[in-house]
């Protein structure tokens, strides 16, 4: 279970990644991907390096999360985070939200429902 350790091929070994996890690291994938492409769309702009931003956190989340580094930090880290993105786009878009928009916020309402999980999870087992 070390950060980063590596199977005998000498790849990375991810075997200790439950489902639940994955299903997480896929959502993040997805609301990362979509705020890295408006973040190249809206590049130069106050608003698209926060896309990049946001985009690179998702998958640094992730990234974390598969390699096994401080789950439960980064459960707690991305509940505010994740919860921050929805309130902002609400704030921003009223009422004239798009199905990208709509479709981003899906994903990030499964994510939060699924890192609740994980931190109960990771909780019970301590």
């Amino acid at each position: 279970m070390g950060i980063g350790t590596t199977n005998q091929s000498g790849g990375l070994d991810l075997g200790d990644v439950t489902a639940l996890q994955w299903a997480g690291i896929a959502l993040a994938a997805v609301t990362g991907a979509i705020h890295l492409v408006l973040g190249v769309s809206f590049l130069g702009t106050p608003m698209g390096w926060s896309f990049l931003l946001a985009g690179v956190g998702f998958f640094a989340g992730g990234g974390a999360v598969a390699v096994g580094y401080r789950r439960r930090l980064v459960y707690l880290l991305g509940l505010p985070f994740t919860g921050i993105q929805i309130v902002a786009w609400y704030l921003v878009n009223a009422p004239a939200f798009s199905v990208l928009g709509i479709a981003d916020k899906l994903a990030q309402v499964g994510l939060i429902a699924v890192i609740v999980g994980l931190y109960r999870r990771e909780s019970a087992a301590r």
